[in-house]
C-alpha cells in the first residue's frame, strides 16, 4: 500500500511541475531585475503547429521546467497580441529571447528545439549571461 501511495505522490509531481510564466513582460523584467537573473521571453501566435508542439513536448519536460524556474524568469508572449519592446521581433515563431537585467538582449533562437538541444540553448544563455 506505501508503495501504491509514493507512486501516485511521484506521478502527481510529475504532472504538476510547470514554467511559472509571468503575466506581463514588465512584471517579469523587473522580476529578473529584483532576481539578478536572465528573462526569457517567448514568443508564439496562435496558428503556428511547431509553436503548440514546442510548448506540449520540450517545455512540458521536468528537467526543462526546472532549469527555467530555477535559472531564469519567464514570460510567454504572443506575436501581434501581446505588449512586449518593439525590438523583439518574431517573423518566425517560436522565438526565444533571452535579456539581462537592462532588457538587452544577449542572446535569441527561433525554432522549436527538442529538450536535449533546449538544454543545451539555455546553457548557452546562461554562459552568454554571465559574461
Amino acid at each position: 500500500m506505501k508503495k501504491i501511495v509514493l507512486a501516485v505522490l511521484l506521478m502527481a509531481n510529475l504532472f504538476a511541475a510547470e514554467i511559472a510564466w509571468n503575466d506581463t513582460y514588465e512584471q517579469a523584467q523587473a522580476k529578473a531585475k529584483k532576481e539578478s537573473k536572465p528573462l526569457l521571453v517567448l514568443i508564439t501566435s496562435e496558428q503556428c503547429r511547431w509553436c503548440r508542439k514546442f510548448e506540449a513536448t520540450t517545455l512540458q519536460d521536468e528537467d526543462v521546467v526546472s532549469k527555467l524556474n530555477s535559472k531564469f524568469v519567464a514570460v510567454h508572449v504572443t506575436r501581434d497580441k501581446s505588449v512586449y519592446p518593439k525590438n523583439l521581433t518574431a517573423k518566425m515563431v517560436p522565438m526565444n529571447y533571452f535579456l539581462d537585467n537592462n532588457g538587452k538582449v544577449i542572446y535569441s533562437m527561433p525554432g522549436y528545439w527538442p529538450v536535449e538541444d533546449y538544454q543545451s540553448i539555455l546553457d548557452d544563455a546562461l554562459v552568454k549571461y554571465k559574461k
